[in-house]
C-alpha cells in the first residue's frame, strides 16, 4: 500500500488542485500497489480547509489539522498514522503526472529507502535542488519504516536543506537513494509573495548545520565558509542581505548544539555526490588525460565535478571556444538534466556528470553506471 502526504497551510486552491490530479489517478494503478491512501497535515492554517473525504478515483482522504505550523516536520505526523509501505511525499501544490511510479517501487530493492521523481515547474523546467543521492521534498518515495527509524524530518530546521538532514540519516542507517525518470511529478511552484530575506535566513543556517553534523572533520571548516560564501551571494543577488545575516547570527550561535554524526569520507563523498561524479567521468570514453573540457551550466556542487575532472586527468579550460567537451558544473539533478538537454539539442558536445537510472537499470552496481544521460552525438565524433 502507498500512503500520498500533502501538508498545507493557506492554500486550498492549491490543494484542491492537487487532489484532483491525484483522483484522475486509476484506481487500478494503485491495485499493483495494495492500495492507496491521501493524508492532508493542515499545518495551522488560519480558517479550516474544505476538503473531501473521498476523491474521484476512490481514494479515502485522511485530514490531520494541527494547532501549530510545524513546517516539513508535519509530515512525521502523516507518516506516523500513515498505513502504506510507501510514503509519497508531496506539497499542496504538486502531484504525481502519472502512476508509472508505482512499477518503480515495485522494483526496488530493499536497500533503496528512498526515490527521487523528476519534478517539473509550470515553465517546463524542472525543480532545483538536490544531489544524486539526496531527493526533493515535493516529490519524493520513502519507505515507511526507514523514514520512521531515521526520526523522520527534524522540526528544527522548519524548511530548507530538511531533505538533507533526512537523507544523510537515510545513508547512515545503511540505505541508498536514487532518482528515476519514470517517477514524475508537476510542481505548480509560484515566485510571487515568498520573502527571500526569510529563505536566506533558513537556507544559510540550515545547511550550514548540515555540514556541521555530517561532514568528515577535515573537511568541516572549509565546507563551512563554502556554504556561507554561497549564500552570501545569492542573499547579494536576492537584496536579501538582512535575512541572510540573521540566519548567519543563528547558525554561530547554533553550531556547538548540532548532534554530531559525521560520516566517513567515502559516504560523505556519495551524501556530496562526489562519488558518482567520479565513477561516471571515470568511465567516460570521452575523458581521459589531457582532455580540454569548459565546465558549463555551474551550479550545486560543482566543486565536486571540478574535483573528479582533474582526478581522471582532464584539462579544464575557461574559454568554451578552447574546449573539446563540455561538461554540466552542477550536479542537481533537474537543473543538470536542464542544461543537458538544451546542450544536446543544440549540438554541442556535452556530458553530466551522473545519469539518473531507472532502478532496474541501477542494482548491479554503486555508484549506478552511466545510462540515460551521457554525452550528446556530436561529441562521440569528434
Amino acid at each position: 500500500m502507498i500512503s500520498y502526504i500533502l501538508p498545507t497551510h493557506n492554500r486550498p486552491d492549491r490543494l484542491a488542485k492537487s487532489l484532483t490530479c491525484i483522483g484522475r489517478l486509476r484506481a487500478d494503478d494503485h491495485a499493483a500497489a495494495g492500495g492507496a491512501e491521501v493524508i492532508i497535515v493542515d499545518n495551522a492554517s488560519d480558517s479550516p480547509t474544505a476538503i473531501p473525504a473521498r476523491l474521484d478515483n476512490g481514494l479515502l482522504v485522511h485530514t490531520i489539522h494541527l494547532s501549530a505550523n510545524l513546517g516539513a516536520a508535519a509530515r512525521n505526523v502523516a507518516a506516523e498514522q500513515a498505513r502504506g509501505d510507501w510514503l509519497i511525499m508531496l506539497d499542496d501544490d504538486s502531484y504525481p503526472l502519472d502512476a508509472n511510479f508505482i512499477h518503480v517501487l515495485n522494483e526496488a530493492p530493499q536497500d533503496i529507502a528512498a526515490i527521487g521523481a523528476d519534478i517539473v515547474l509550470p515553465n517546463g523546467r524542472r525543480e532545483a535542488g538536490g544531489l544524486p543521492e539526496v531527493f526533493v521534498g515535493c516529490g519524493a518515495a520513502i519507505r515507511r519504516q526507514a523514514f520512521l527509524d531515521t526520526g523522520g524530518y527534524d522540526p528544527t530546521f522548519h524548511y530548507y536543506a530538511e531533505e538533507y538532514d533526512l537523507c544523510a540519516k537515510l545513508l547512515l542507517a545503511g540505505h541508498r537513494i536514487v532518482h528515476d525518470d519514470r517517477f514524475r511529478v508537476q510542481h505548480e511552484k509560484v515566485s510571487a509573495g515568498r520573502d527571500m530575506n526569510v529563505i536566506l535566513k533558513y537556507l544559510v543556517r540550515n545547511n550550514g548545520w548540515i555540514v556541521q553534523r555530517y561532514a568528515p572533520p577535515e573537511q568541516r571548516i572549509t565546507m563551512l565558509h563554502e556554504t556561507i560564501v554561497r549564500y552570501g551571494r545569492i542573499a547579494e543577488l536576492e537584496s536579501a542581505q538582512a535575512g541572510y545575516l540573521e540566519g548567519l547570527t543563528e547558525l554561530f550561535g547554533t553550531l556547538q548544539e548540532q548532534p554530531q554524526r559525521q560520516m566517513p569520507p567515502s559516504l560523505f563523498d556519495r551524501f556530496t555526490g562526489l562519488a558518482h561524479a567520479r565513477h561516471t567521468l571515470a568511465e567516460s570514453p570521452h575523458v581521459a588525460e589531457g582532455t580540454r573540457v569548459a565546465l558549463v551550466d555551474q551550479g550545486k556542487n560543482g566543486w565536486a565535478v571540478k574535483q573528479a575532472l582533474r582526478e581522471v586527468g582532464a584539462t579544464i579550460v575557461d574559454e568554451q571556444s578552447d574546449a573539446k567537451l563540455f561538461v554540466i558544473g552542477t550536479l542537481s539533478p533537474g537543473p543538470m538534466l536542464d542544461a543537458y538537454e538544451r546542450r544536446s539539442r543544440r549540438g554541442e558536445p556535452v556530458l553530466a556528470a551522473w545519469s539518473p537510472q531507472h532502478i532496474s537499470e541501477d542494482v548491479a552496481t554503486y555508484p549506478p553506471e552511466p545510462a540515460n544521460v551521457g554525452v550528446s552525438s556530436s561529441a562521440s565524433s569528434s
